[in-house]
């Protein structure tokens, strides 16, 4: 399942485009947003592909050295440590990976000038040159590698970020997000049998949907009834002088400790008021956490809140 804080920037968003569309289309808008849990996925295999080409492009480089006129004992010798990395070969020959990124269109055919940026960013970084030059590896320190080498070459190239903003609007703010579940996945290979486990992929993200789904269609369905609830706890406030985004992340929170039991109370005060220091106004978290203790301390009392099981610890 993809990180809740994600879902819930999504939703956020969502709501704040339905609320400033000309038609109001909510199915539209909704389709749209579960079409971005896709991209997401998509995202992530898309960067699982760049190890292969990072394999690949080092190959080629071998093989040049190797057909030069006149190669040195270093060309024809070459250090291999790299390309064989059991971790590298599983990424570069995982039959899951290569047939997800069949089926989701996802590669980089195409883009040989920014891959060979990286794998040029990647042989001269001092990480790497340090992996090659030691006297010898072990499989910790060979998964270890590609988790650095990834984090501080590949993620954080301004080539990488302008390629995935070109391929898709949505997919720059969800990078930091697949960034993470490669990491996840990377440090997930096993250290004896390094085979790539690809459970991010598996079933069809149903709970994903689910989440994002209720959460949507009950903050819309409420809108009207705690829009009140919310402007009679804001003292001299009128509802239609309380900042949209606000307003937003309120009726977002009234609905999820309405709709899921599971969810402690105080993770979704917390989540709340995190999103809002990301997509509102400097004094919008202290404003959103006064209203939200009210309102959360009266439905508690007055039994509108029901939390079952975890939804139970720290509420």
């Amino acid at each position: 399942m993809l990180n809740r804080r994600f879902l819930r920037t999504q939703v956020f968003q969502a709501l704040y485009a339905l609320e400033q569309s000309a038609d109001g289309s909510a199915a539209k808008i909704e389709k749209e947003l579960l079409l971005g849990v896709v991209r997401t996925y998509d995202l992530y295999v898309h960067l699982l592909m760049i190890f292969g080409e990072m394999r690949r492009l080092a190959e080629h480089r071998i093989a040049e050295r190797k057909a030069k006129r006149m190669p040195s004992r270093e060309d024809l010798e070459p250090n291999l440590r790299f390309v064989e990395n059991p971790f590298l070969k599983e990424l570069s020959e995982s039959p899951r990976l290569l047939a997800e990124a069949e089926k989701r269109k996802m590669g980089w055919v195409g883009e040989n000038g920014l891959m060979t940026q990286l794998y040029k960013r990647l042989e001269a970084s001092a990480e790497y040159i340090e992996y090659m030059a030691a006297p010898e590896t072990s499989s910790s320190r060979d998964r270890a590698i590609l988790v650095t080498l990834f984090l501080e070459y590949i993620a954080q190239h301004e080539g990488l970020h302008e390629h995935v903003e070109a391929r898709s609007i949505h997919w720059l703010e969800d990078l930091d997000l697949a960034c993470t579940m490669v990491k996840r996945t990377l440090e997930g290979m096993d250290l004896v049998h390094p085979v790539l486990d690809l459970r991010e992929l598996e079933g069809d993200h149903g709970e994903d949907r689910e989440f994002i789904t209720a959460l949507f269609r009950n903050t819309t369905a409420n809108k009207e009834a705690d829009e009140r609830l919310i402007a009679d706890r804001a003292r001299n406030w009128e509802a239609d002088r309380i900042a949209l985004s606000d307003m937003l992340l309120m009726r977002m929170a009234l609905t999820e400790v309405r709709s899921f039991d599971l969810i402690p109370i105080k993770v979704t005060l917390n989540e709340y008021i995190e999103i809002a220091k990301a997509y509102s106004t400097p004094k919008s978290k202290n404003f959103i956490n006064g209203i939200l203790d009210k309102l959360f301390a009266e439905m508690k009392q007055d039994g509108t809140i029901r939390k079952v099981g975890r939804g139970l610890l720290e509420s």
